[in-house]
């Protein structure tokens, strides 16, 4: 693999672990914040999803240090996912289920980039991503099922 690829797999592999890092956050908020009968389902699934995010976080990790990469510390974080702050009314389940859905969507398109950089490449880092994106689809599928019924109501 050529240096040059390799940089880019380790960069894309970096946005990603800060990807599941900034969701663990925005679930462990969150799950804890929300208010009300109707939150709870909500917030139990959230709290399920922070150690599979975390897991995600840990293994990528774990493949950028493989790799010859440096696993990047706090100091270079950038937030991004303003849909998943915490909502000012802790009642409005709907904008956090919305926000669970987009950051769903980011990790999919930063995973399938991962994919397709990775193929013929590094195969490893790609089952990695293949295993991560089919978790990040069942868990965006469980929150279209959450909006569709809050939708409904």
């Amino acid at each position: 693999m050529a240096d040059a690829q390799l940089q880019e797999i380790i960069s894309e592999l970096q946005v990603a672990y800060w990807m599941e890092m900034e969701t663990v956050m925005s679930f462990i908020s969150n799950s804890i914040n929300l208010d009300g009968v109707r939150a709870e389902e909500i917030k139990k699934s959230l709290n399920a999803d922070i150690q599979e995010e975390l897991t995600h976080a840990q293994t990528i990790a774990q493949r950028i240090k493989t790799i010859g990469g440096i696993v990047p510390g706090s100091m270079s974080f950038k937030a991004t996912q303003s849909t998943l702050q915490p909502p000012e009314k802790l009642t409005d389940v709907v904008s956090v289920i919305k926000g669970v859905i987009a950051a769903e969507d980011g990790a999919i398109g930063q995973y399938n980039k991962l994919i397709k950089l990775c193929d013929g490449v590094d195969y490893v880092t790609q089952d990695l991503c293949i295993q991560a994106l089919g978790d990040e689809e069942q868990h965006r599928r469980e929150f279209m099922g959450y909006l569709a019924e809050y939708e409904s109501a």
